[in-house]
Parts: C-alpha cells; sequence; structure tokens
C-alpha cells in the first residue's frame, strides 16, 4: 500500500507519521505543500503541526497551497484523506469536512493523552476493530470542535462522527471533553466517509516507549482494511 505525507511550512509531525506509517507496512513518500501533483496513493495524510505559523486561523493557509488542489480532487474521487490536528483544521478549511475548530474551553494549550470513543466502524479506517475505545495523545491550542445544529443534525443523521472523547469505559461526560468540543466529538468523517478529521494522534502511540500502543492498533487495522 502507497501512502502520501503533505509537508507544510510549520509542519512538525509529518515525520512522525512517515515513521509510523512505514513501520505498519505503507510505502510512503513526503510530498512538499508546493508541488502541484501527488504520487500514486491509497492514502494521503495532512499532519499535525502549526502551518504557517496558524496565522489567520488554523489550517486557513495551508487549505490554500498548491498541493491542495490535488488533495481535493484525490478526496472526491474517493481516496482516503486523513487529517490529524493541524490535518483537520486544514481539512476543515478546504471544506472537506464540516464544521469549525475554536480555541479550546480554557484558552489554554492541551498536551496529554486522552481517551475516545470509535463511533462509527462502518469505512476503511475502524472497519474490524477489535476494540472500540483508545487511549490516544492531543497536543493543540484550537481543538474545539463546533458546528451549527442544522450541520449537527446532518452529521448524526449521516453518522458522521467518527470518534467522540470519553472516559476509559467509553462513557461521554464533560469531564473528559478536554476542549469544549459539541457533543464531546474528536473526529468527523464527510457523508461519504472516505476523509477522515481528528484531532489525536495516533502516531504519537505506537510502541509502548511513546507512551502506549493504541495507534498501532489503529494503523495495522487501517492497513489491512485497504489492502
Amino acid at each position: 500500500m502507497k501512502s502520501s505525507v503533505i509537508t507544510f511550512p510549520g509542519s512538525n509531525c509529518d515525520r512522525d507519521m512517515d515513521v509510523a506509517l512505514q513501520k505498519f507496512g505503507f510505502k510512503n513518500k513526503m510530498v512538499w505543500h508546493n508541488d502541484l501533483e501527488l504520487p500514486k496513493s491509497d492514502l494521503i495524510v495532512l499532519p499535525g503541526g502549526f502551518s504557517y505559523g496558524d496565522y489567520l486561523r488554523c489550517g486557513s493557509m495551508a487549505s490554500k497551497s498548491k498541493i491542495m488542489k490535488s488533495v481535493i480532487n484525490f478526496a472526491k474521487s474517493g481516496g482516503l484523506v486523513m487529517g490529524i490536528c493541524n490535518g483537520f483544521q486544514i481539512l476543515v478549511e478546504a471544506g472537506l469536512v464540516p464544521g469549525v475548530l475554536l480555541r479550546n474551553k480554557y484558552l489554554e494549550f492541551i498536551c496529554k493523552n486522552v481517551f475516545v470513543k470509535v463511533e462509527n466502524t462502518e469505512n476503511s479506517y475502524f472497519k474490524n476493530l477489535n476494540k472500540n475505545v483508545f487511549e490516544l495523545h492531543i497536543a493543540h491550542n484550537e481543538g474545539n470542535y463546533f458546528c451549527t445544529s442544522d450541520q449537527l443534525k446532518e452529521i448524526e443523521d449521516n453518522n458522521q462522527i467518527a470518534i467522540y472523547y470519553c472516559d476509559h469505559e467509553g462513557n461521554l461526560n464533560e469531564q473528559n471533553n478536554p476542549n469544549g468540543s459539541i457533543k464531546n466529538i474528536a473526529g468527523i468523517f464527510n457523508k461519504e466517509k472516505n476523509v477522515l478529521g481528528m484531532m489525536p494522534h495516533p502516531e504519537r502511540m505506537i510502541d509502548q516507549s511513546l507512551s502506549g500502543e493504541d495507534g498501532a492498533i489503529f494503523f495495522k487495522n487501517l492497513i489491512n482494511n485497504i489492502k
């Protein structure tokens, strides 16, 4: 399986993602934001970081990069596109997933492990998982997911919520919502479920020495699903 990770000015998780993808069997290529064409890929990843220094709005300037036209066309043709943290913000700004990402509820940068619950397994990302609660890492200042009530109804009706923030048993509550996201939403799909945006970082949890291996379960499952 072939993957491509897009590097923007200010990306800082692109190499982590490259290591994770290659560790679990992807033949990965790094793609510069100023390129015009994507390599032949089964998966495109927009990584975490602070693209363009988070000026204007997080992900706003990156969403206008030259490579994004090819990313959008790839997504619209049914290709798998995953955005993690800043990558999620870029997906929102590019209109590939609905909603917006606001400043965290308490206006503080959050860097810690959290538990998330997988809501929808009828897709290439989470199909065939043997559990639905994962411990992953978050590190963001603008991860507070918000959408209008009409958008929320549409998202829920279409089963577009991918993962929720939860406790270790999978219970959703305010105490385990780190950033104030509406309905504890940690990640969402587009309508077709081929585009996934999420704030947690699975690439930071791929080895016990990196504080956990739940991210490894995600990547192993992902490559098996798209073989």
